[in-house]
């Protein structure tokens, strides 16, 4: 008889990206609902940034993200809308190194349930980068916590099973470690 092998949570370092032309600091709910809800699920917030919708300042601010090897993680909330500012998708895509085209599907699938046809003017996106996660979600704050809490939370969880995104991403210098990451891969 096998047995079934939980891996164990791993926190990982999580930066928090805000797209906002008119919020500050103080009115940034959504991007403080990713925050605490990393934090609650154990993750670290090792850098928290508002800026407005310019898609030279997204790609300068996360493509030195996707370079430091600390960063994990980005959670992008904000322009990814139909308006003449939201620019998020055109400003991440082209940073990707492979696009999980299910995260914006399963997304638009589950906030079709809290807000109807609404949901098609949503352009939620995410990728790969580098070892790096990249999801890009509305700036409402009730989208980014449908996004964590009913998608990201469990890819970011080594022990959610069959696969996670854990395992695809860089390991901040700790030391030597394993070449086994707990995710998807191989099945034996």
């Amino acid at each position: 008889m096998g047995q079934h092998i939980v891996a164990e949570f791993m926190p990982l370092n999580v930066a928090v990206l805000t797209v906002s032309d008119t919020r500050t600091q103080e009115t940034d709910t959504s991007g403080q609902a990713l925050a605490d809800g990393a934090r609650g699920a154990g993750h670290e917030i090792i850098d928290r940034t508002l800026i407005p919708d310019d898609v030279y300042l997204m790609r300068a601010v996360v493509s030195a993200w996707i370079a430091d090897p600390q960063v994990q993680v980005v959670l992008i909330t904000g322009g990814t809308g139909f308006t003449g500012r939201d620019s998020t998708p055109e400003a991440i895509k082209p940073l990707f190194d492979k696009e999980v085209e299910g995260f914006g599907e399963l997304f638009r699938a589950i906030s079709y349930q809290e807000i109807g046809t609404s949901t098609v003017q949503s352009r939620a996106i995410a990728g790969l980068a580098n070892g790096t996660v990249i999801f890009c979600m509305p700036g409402s704050t009730n989208a980014c916590k449908t996004a964590w809490n009913k998608i990201i939370a469990e890819q970011l969880d080594a022990r959610h099973k069959p696969c996670n995104f854990v395992g695809l991403l860089k390991q901040p210098e700790k030391g030597a470690g394993g070449s086994e990451k707990p995710g998807c891969g191989p099945r034996g």
